[in-house]
């Protein structure tokens, strides 16, 4: 089972948890959960994305994934809309019978979607708003589950 979702909503981890878990098959559920940092005073993050190509871009992570460990389910759920430090951004997890396969699963499907999927980030700071540049260390770590 594949899920995907970008929404404005709060993310229900104990919901998204059950969804995996019910999908039978895993003996092994790895998790990542991604929060809004408050680095540099940073008072919103405000996510933009583009409705049904950052899905499709999401999808085609998740099936990457599926293709390469042989899991139950992957789940991606993002966040879009204004946020404030502390809120959670992403959800992600990789269900699979073993855990090496649940873990490594999780740590591709996070380091995919930072860069494979098409999301503006805008923080603001008192009055001041900029936009955020794609970092290196997210594209090295991405770079790594690039096959040959």
């Amino acid at each position: 089972m594949i899920r995907i979702h970008v929404s404005p909503a709060a993310i229900d981890i104990g919901a998204e948890m059950a969804l995996v878990e019910q999908t039978g098959g895993a003996g092994a559920v790895a998790t990542f959960t991604g929060l809004v940092r408050a680095d540099d005073d940073v008072g919103t993050l405000e996510l933009e994305h583009y409705p049904g190509a950052t899905e499709s871009a999401l999808r085609l992570v998740a099936e990457g994934a599926t293709t390469r460990w042989a899991l139950a389910a992957a789940t991606i759920v993002h966040r879009v809309g204004p946020m404030v430090p502390g809120e959670r951004i992403v959800f992600v997890a990789a269900s699979a019978p073993h855990r090496a396969a649940a873990l490594e699963a999780c740590t591709y499907l996070i380091d995919r979607l930072k860069t494979d999927a098409p999301f503006w980030k805008r923080e603001t700071r008192g009055t001041e708003a900029t936009w955020v540049e794609a970092r290196d260390t997210d594209t090295a770590a991405a770079e790594r589950w690039k096959e040959d």
